[in-house]
């Protein structure tokens, strides 16, 4: 009677799983060895134990040598990992550029229906929504127009004010100025009887009121009274007739 097919599970006994493992690494390890002898292939096995410990075999002197030779044949070499890589970024690079073209496109688009230009493409759901947008716009505009000129109004009548307090200060200085200088005055004329204040006054002021009681008159000539006087002679050059 022949041994029934054993169904492929977890083995959960661990005695069981443990000789399980050992026998069939065993037989892995024989059937590596003779594929290698019977074909004349290069064989390398690599197992791991559930605890980790290392099984190994090849059929050439060294491991490393033949795991290189696989690397080799998986993975492209330098160059071509480099063709590659630069192939990728290459792809990439122009996937951007379609998506940016695309985008400044609609821009563009949108700028000239902004602008009332090729409307003709539009349907009535987009021509509505573009009025949405302009009305929009619009009230922004003018809401931050109006916030600029508050503003401006707000910075001119504080501005005002603080002119105003400039002024009243220059007011109030100007008055005690004068003040001081009537209060001396008229002690100067406490102490000289025969100086009037307003003399006092009139040489303290930096401005002196202009005399306007005469008006001014245009004179040709001597005037009469050099005429007069006997410093004038009636001696006449010779070049004269």
């Amino acid at each position: 009677m022949g041994r029934g097919r054993v169904e492929l599970k977890r083995i959960e006994n661990k005695i069981n799983r443990q000789v399980t493992f050992a026998k069939r690494r065993n037989g892995l390890l024989k059937k590596a060895y003779e594929l290698s002898v019977l074909c004349d292939a290069e064989v390398a096995l690599i197992i791991f134990s559930n605890r980790g410990k290392l099984y190994e075999f090849s059929s050439t002197q060294s491991m490393p040598k033949t795991l290189e030779k696989y690397q080799k044949c998986s993975f492209a070499g330098p160059e071509t990992a480099l063709q590659n890589k630069e192939n990728e970024q290459l792809k990439s690079s122009r996937n951007e550029y379609l998506k940016l073209k695309a985008r400044v496109d609609n821009l563009q688009r949108t700028q000239r229906n902004l602008l009332g230009e090729d409307l003709e493409s539009l349907g009535i759901k987009e021509l509505e929504h573009l009025e949405k947008q302009l009305d929009s716009s619009l009230k922004h505009i003018r809401s931050t127009r109006t916030q600029h000129m508050v503003d401006q109004l707000t910075e001119l009548q504080k501005r005002e004010q603080m002119f105003c307090e400039a002024n009243k200060c220059l007011r109030r200085r100007l008055e005690e100025s004068n003040q001081i200088i009537w209060q001396h005055a008229w002690e100067q004329s406490e102490r000289h009887p025969e100086v009037q204040p307003q003399q006092l006054h009139g040489t303290n002021n930096f401005f002196h009121p202009l005399d306007a009681a005469g008006e001014p008159t245009l004179q040709i000539g001597y005037p009469s009274e050099a005429l007069t006087s006997p410093c004038m002679t009636t001696f006449l050059p010779s070049w004269l007739p």
